[in-house]
């Protein structure tokens, strides 16, 4: 690493300065509110005002450190569009995602959040976006709400084994916050495709977020829970239904008796496109 060059007498006042030093003192202490200063305090303390005042006019305007700006929000959505579409693998869509710096969520999160599960399950769950066990883990519903939705595929006879699970977001927005519009569209072709190369026969999305974001419904949670749905891929259409987060449970656990039916419902279609 190169060394920094020593700075200049000009930069050196500039900065003492900035830092509140704009005045030049003795080795003694002043008593300011006396009009008995020595000659010498007061021609040192002029002599410094002027110094200053030399160095105001000279020294140059502060210049921000360098740093490489994020694409436009539709430069960085074709971008992903672009990426997303020549994904021929999972395995691929998760390298492009782990390159890919048009999300700045990237920036602030510890690492990616793919996936996990069973690539060739039947069924996909999707949420909204990781959390901070998540993205310590770098694995989607590891924390509270995880080990909940776990009870719940469990009750109907699934495990991780038997299901794909994934985020709308790959990456933990700071401190847990909504993603924005702007980066939920940023991210919103990864999931797409990620979708496409699972090819589940039915879709779950948990949440109102995940819901209206890949069912294209303005509906609320409490309309649209429960129906069947259709996801249209491109090249075929997937039996969706939307229901309850399983954070959202945790804080409302009431709702726990409509999920649950929500589930049963997916049970039955599962064991009818088997039959």
């Amino acid at each position: 690493m190169t060394p920094e060059p020593a700075p200049t007498l000009s930069q050196l006042l500039a900065f003492y300065l900035e830092a509140g030093v704009d005045c030049a003192l003795s080795e003694e202490p002043v008593d300011r509110l006396s009009d008995s200063r020595p000659t010498e305090i007061k021609a040192a303390s002029v002599a410094g005002e002027a110094i200053t005042a030399r160095v105001l006019r000279s020294a140059p305007a502060p210049v921000a450190p360098a740093s490489d700006p994020l694409p436009a929000p539709d430069a960085a959505i074709a971008t992903a569009r672009e990426a997303a579409r020549t994904a021929s693998s999972l395995e691929i869509l998760r390298e492009m995602l782990e390159k890919f710096d048009g999300c700045a969520l990237k920036s602030t999160a510890t690492r990616l959040v793919f996936a996990d599960g069973n690539p060739n399950a039947r069924i996909m769950f999707v949420g909204e976006a990781p959390g901070r066990d998540e993205d310590i883990e770098g694995l989607p519903f590891v924390g509270r709400s995880g080990k909940l939705l776990d009870r719940m595929i469990a009750a109907i006879g699934l495990d991780r084994t038997k299901v794909y699970i994934a985020n709308v977001i790959p990456w933990r927005p700071p401190g847990n916050r909504t993603p924005t519009p702007q980066e939920t569209q940023i991210c919103l072709p990864f999931i797409q495709r990620q979708i496409e190369l699972v090819d589940p026969e039915i879709l779950v999305t948990l949440g109102n977020p995940s819901t209206q974001t890949l069912l294209s419904t303005r509906e609320g949670i409490m309309k649209t829970r429960g129906r069947w749905l259709n996801y249209d891929t491109g090249t075929r259409v997937i039996r969706a239904m939307a229901t309850f987060h399983p954070a959202y449970l945790l804080r409302s656990p009431s709702y726990k008796r409509l999920s649950w039916q929500d589930l049963r419902a997916i049970s039955k279609a599962l064991a009818h496109t088997t039959s």
